[in-house]
């Protein structure tokens, strides 16, 4: 592929693989809603070209993808609008990608597999036992009916640059400021998180091969305790105020003041019985799978955190 379009390339993935497919010698068309945004980002690449619109606006699509031989589905929509955005935009990019023949990735999560509370392959019957988790279900079988190339990499949490809807993005952003910083979940439960730039490169490496399309693909990052993570960013951040544990019962008092606390209920599961990846699939395609250990992603994301910060 020669050019493609990432939408949301403002986001923590959509941001991580503009920089890898740039890297690969691709030309990226950049679209999102914020311009200075975008402008920041990538305003000083020479081949980037960036797209100002709105993901449910056809016309703003279609200008968007003309050119290009595939689209990327990095959008990140909050979740208290779930209901009424995320069909509508799939349904809109089907419907473009056919009319203009192009490839369809789609930056997916863990939603669809539902409350397993194990190791899931993309052999694993999805039973989504969330309403989150029925649309994402939902997303991936109108990409499969469509008859489209597509593509579907699933993800679990992410950290990264730019990452800032994500749980453990505020943990980071409130060390690095030496107050004390939420952690949501059981600090002695294991979890599983995945390095946004590890994303971005999995993702282009599937994307860039014709035969890895219409199938799923589930893209590991490391599974580690919740005090061991704490401890790493303690480390990089030198905080002394330590952290503050944040269980169910504390998200479902804070949802009473917030709709996004309100929505984040039901996806607590996630951090009482989680779900974790296996990546056997992938590693076998790639012919080899190692997501960057946290000492390194940790810190390349506080260095990003500091500077965004000044």
């Amino acid at each position: 592929m020669k050019r493609v379009t990432v939408l949301g390339a403002t986001g923590g993935v959509g941001y991580a693989l503009t920089k890898e497919l740039l890297s690969r010698g691709v030309h990226v068309n950049a679209f999102a809603r914020n311009e200075s945004k975008l402008s920041a980002m990538f305003g000083m690449e020479q081949n980037v070209e960036i797209f100002i619109g709105d993901a449910l606006n056809e016309n703003d699509v279609r200008h968007a993808v003309a050119q290009a031989d595939a689209i990327y589905h990095a959008l990140n929509f909050p979740y208290d609008k779930w209901e009424i955005k995320q069909l509508r935009c799939i349904d809109l990019l089907i419907k473009v990608a056919k009319e203009e023949n192009k490839k369809l990735i789609l930056a997916d999560n863990i939603y669809a597999y539902g409350n397993k509370g194990m190791h899931v392959s993309e052999k694993t019957v999805k039973q989504p036992n969330t309403k989150k988790g029925k649309i994402r279900l939902q997303m991936e079988q109108r990409l499969f009916q469509s008859g489209l190339p597509v593509l579907i990499v699933h993800l679990p949490d992410l950290y990264g640059p730019y990452a800032e809807n994500t749980l453990i993005h505020e943990t980071l952003r409130l060390a690095i400021q030496s107050k004390k910083a939420n952690y949501i979940g059981c600090s002695s439960q294991h979890r599983e998180y995945l390095f946004t730039m590890d994303a971005a490169k999995a993702i282009a490496d599937l994307s860039l091969q014709d035969d890895s399309y219409n199938q799923n693909w589930n893209v590991s990052g490391s599974v580690i305790k919740g005090d061991e993570l704490l401890k790493h960013i303690r480390d990089e951040t030198n905080t002394t105020k330590g952290f503050r544990i944040v269980k169910r019962p504390m998200i479902r008092f804070l949802g009473l003041f917030s709709k996004q606390m309100k929505e984040l209920v039901e996806m607590m599961y996630l951090m009482e019985t989680p779900v974790y990846l296996d990546s056997s699939k992938l590693r076998d395609y790639l012919g080899g799978w190692e997501p960057t250990p946290y000492e390194i992603g940790v810190r390349e994301t506080i260095l990003w955190l500091k500077h965004e910060s000044k």
